[in-house]
């Protein structure tokens, strides 16, 4: 069979590197930061690319090739490039597109790294950003001036779980020329697969579902190859790369990615159905609750809701305070996409650094939760919940 025949979870399964003398039916972890040449002419060729190997684990690795090449399959994407963490992927994947003068159209919803690249870092390079309102997607090409190169956007959000339409961005992207960046970390590549929608590029934290158990570090850009190969020139020289460890680790967890968001999402749907009706709970946003003001364009472009709820807790940041207090089974981290389920109140803990201002325009409210729903058993986690709202 033609692995495009393939389905889903054959390809997370079966996508593997050669097997070496020794047979061996797990493929190995290469704790190697460089690889040998048979003579001078292999090392001169090697070094000009006139031949495709490894040469040092900065530029690429046996495992990290393997762990790319899966998420290029699951994605529907020509190439790729794995680096350290998340937003190792996010700043790299700008920075090697990007020159002084140019310009990016965001949704205003982004995770609050990202905007701090927006609004803090990437002005010293005069490159600025607009952003939209993703409630308001009529008024995107408004915000699209001749320097704009990039439009870039989350679906779901972080923390807020709001819904864009990809298909729309797609459109926009190809009508002006800009190149269509989606971060795919919330839904996963089993969940929505944004090239399909047009989309250039997909970034992921590999950190979040794709780990799934909260152990490493890790990211990844895949797409269209002549932009991935600008992305790799630039992270070769600059130094994020992946490390072989991790990307071993993360092969391995895509293997049961599927049945694991299967069950993620399962679970936090029975959650949201319980905070929707809970009278502390002012509003609620879950994908796949018909109240979410996206819930149609997350039902054309999603598989599942994912795993993540955002909701609004009575009393503000206070009551925020108060709720991750009496907190018992779920944990309380920064994390997300972790086999436990974890609480966190965005407001005062990973956007505490943004102004107020700053976190209504990525839309936090001071009242506002985010749960990252686990695999416990989901009457466990829905009791904990409650015993922290009453």
């Amino acid at each position: 069979m033609n692995d495009q025949e393939f389905g889903f979870e054959t390809k997370a399964i079966r996508t593997q590197l050669e097997r070496t003398q020794y047979l061996e039916h797990s493929v190995p972890l290469y704790l190697s930061s460089s690889f040998v040449f048979e003579d001078a002419e292999d090392m001169r060729a090697s070094f000009t690319e006139e031949k495709d190997r490894n040469i040092y684990s900065r530029f690429s690795n046996p495992n990290t090739t393997e762990f790319v090449d899966k998420i290029c399959k699951m994605e529907g994407a020509e190439a790729g490039y794995a680096f350290a963490t998340g937003m190792a992927a996010v700043y790299s994947t700008f920075a090697a597109l990007l020159n002084a003068g140019d310009h990016i159209v965001s949704a205003s919803s982004v995770f609050g790294s990202t905007h701090a690249l927006f609004v803090t870092y990437f002005p010293k390079w005069n490159i600025e950003t607009s952003y939209f309102d993703i409630n308001k997607p009529e008024t995107i090409e408004s915000f699209i001036k001749p320097n704009t190169k990039i439009l870039y956007a989350e679906s779901p959000t972080n923390p807020g779980v709001d819904v864009i339409d990809l298909e729309l961005l797609g459109t926009i992207a190809k009508k002006h020329n800009l190149i269509l960046i989606i971060d795919n970390c919330f839904a996963t590549p089993y969940i929505q697969q944004p090239i399909k929608y047009g989309a250039h590029l997909v970034v992921h934290s590999a950190t979040k579902l794709v780990d799934g158990q909260g152990r490493v570090l890790g990211g990844v850009t895949v797409g269209n190859a002549d932009l991935i190969r600008q992305i790799y020139l630039f992270s070769r020289n600059t130094g994020p790369a992946l490390s072989p460890f991790n990307a071993w680790i993360l092969s391995k967890s895509l293997e049961t990615l599927a049945v694991r968001v299967e069950k993620h999402c399962e679970n936090a749907l029975k959650v949201a159905e319980f905070l929707e009706a809970h009278p502390n709970v002012n509003s609620i946003k879950y994908p796949f609750l018909k109240s979410h003001p996206q819930y149609e364009i997350a039902k054309k472009q999603m598989l599942l809701g994912g795993n993540i709820i955002a909701f609004e807790i009575k009393g503000g940041i206070e009551a925020g305070r108060k709720f991750l207090d009496k907190i018992k089974l779920c944990s309380l981290s920064a994390n997300i996409g972790d086999t436990r389920t974890i609480v966190t109140h965005p407001a005062s803990t990973t956007h505490s650094k943004l102004s107020e201002e700053d976190q209504l325009a990525v839309g936090i409210t001071q009242g506002l939760v985010r749960v990252s729903v686990g695999l416990e058993t989901v009457k466990d986690v829905i009791a904990d919940l409650e015993q922290a709202l009453s």
